[in-house]
């Protein structure tokens, strides 16, 4: 019989309370394979199991279960983030009912121009003024202690795409042979695309000449997902498209200015449509239930003043900057931020998985170049 035992490599508790199963089974007599992998490397290797025991946490244990359920393998899974157990004939309560996507209501087109100038970065009480202050329940009084304190920046004018680069986009270069091109890539970048094979985002098959895109709802081919938002894109990626595009991607200041200042009276925002909190009608974040992004121009309500459209929602948006520490910054977190200030890039703007209580325009995300497992897409800049 062949007996998997699957485990987190990066959780202690993972491997131990593996390692007490297996024990146990071979003092039964059983030989099981303890495997201590990712949990998409994981999920293939229980496939061919015919008992299967998972630790882990949410991500490991559910995507193991789903997986097995099509083929009757009996599974054990134990979240232990929250001491939850999950087995295969009860996975169907956390089956989520993904909604329909909502139509592209305008086109987006062009790039907005957009003043440079002094302009204040991050969160702080001194960019914050009485008519920003947004009522009700809200978590706006609250940000993590890297995106403080806010400092005056100086940008040069800029412009910047008011549209998300769509897969679309990102299947003209793909077609233009980009991935074959060094001319596009970061040295580094170009390292990762010939070590890794990369021909298209992660997510993307080749499936007879068409490329298919995977996610939560099944494989459906690019074209049919044209106007939507390209995600699962590296920094790399993203960076070489820009440059093969003519453009680059933002910095997070030039980002920020977009997303959050009022051309007509030059106050500062709390969101690119104003001050008012959000919800379904201006931005594709969790509560949405879409589980995807959403057509370019599905929410003209969210646009900004400059008619940059989706910067809140939808996936999270890659700039240029490296993610170091504000000027001033003072650690609130032993242990989390302050750890991750090297050899990161800042993205901004949410996804369709972050919780509308969650999102702030001064939130900083941070992630390796090269990684691409997160919602994360891009839109471009250009200098004026």
């Amino acid at each position: 019989m062949r007996i998997v035992i699957g485990s987190r490599p990066d959780w202690p508790a993972s491997l131990e309370a593996a390692k007490t199963v297996g024990d146990k089974l071979r003092k039964a007599g059983h030989e099981p394979m303890e495997l201590a992998l990712d949990s998409r490397a994981l999920t293939k290797e229980i496939e061919r199991a015919e008992i299967a025991f998972v630790f882990g946490g949410d991500g490991t244990v559910l995507r193991a279960a789903r997986a097995l359920s099509p083929f009757d393998i009996p599974i054990l899974g134990v979240n232990l983030g929250r001491l939850g157990f999950l087995t295969a004939a009860t996975i169907d309560q956390f089956d989520a009912a993904i909604k329909a996507r909502p139509a592209t209501v305008t086109r987006v087109e062009g790039m907005a121009e957009i003043a440079g100038g002094l302009f204040w970065l991050g969160y702080g009480d001194q960019v914050q003024s009485p008519k920003s202050k947004v009522p009700g329940p809200s978590n706006y009084d609250f940000a993590f202690d890297n995106e403080k304190p806010a400092h005056q920046v100086f940008l040069q004018n800029f412009s910047i795409d008011r549209a998300l680069v769509s897969n679309g986009d990102f299947l003209e270069f793909i077609r233009d042979h980009g991935y074959q091109d060094f001319r596009w890539w970061f040295s580094e970048g170009w390292e990762v695309v010939n070590r890794e094979q990369w021909r298209a985002p992660l997510y993307w098959e080749l499936h007879d000449d068409e490329w298919m895109i995977r996610d939560f709802a099944g494989l459906h081919s690019a074209n049919s997902k044209a106007n939507e938002p390209v995600s699962h894109v590296s920094f790399f990626e993203a960076s070489a498209f820009a440059k093969w595009a003519g453009k680059r991607l933002p910095t997070e200041a030039e980002w920020e200015k977009a997303a959050t200042f009022d051309l007509n009276d030059g106050a500062r925002m709390q969101f690119p449509w104003g001050n008012e909190a959000p919800d379904i009608s201006k931005t594709n974040l969790f509560e949405n239930g879409l589980w995807a992004p959403a057509p370019i121009g599905a929410f003209p309500a969210g646009q900004n003043r400059y008619g940059c459209h989706q910067m809140i929602g939808d996936v999270w948006e890659w700039t240029t900057s490296d993610y170091v520490p504000f000027p001033g910054f003072k650690s609130e977190f032993d242990e989390y931020n302050d750890k991750w200030f090297v050899n990161q890039k800042v993205l901004r703007g949410g996804s369709f998985a972050t919780p509308q209580i969650h999102i702030r325009s001064t939130y900083r995300n941070f992630f390796h170049a090269h990684e691409r497992w997160m919602v994360s897409g891009f839109r471009c800049a250009k200098d004026l």
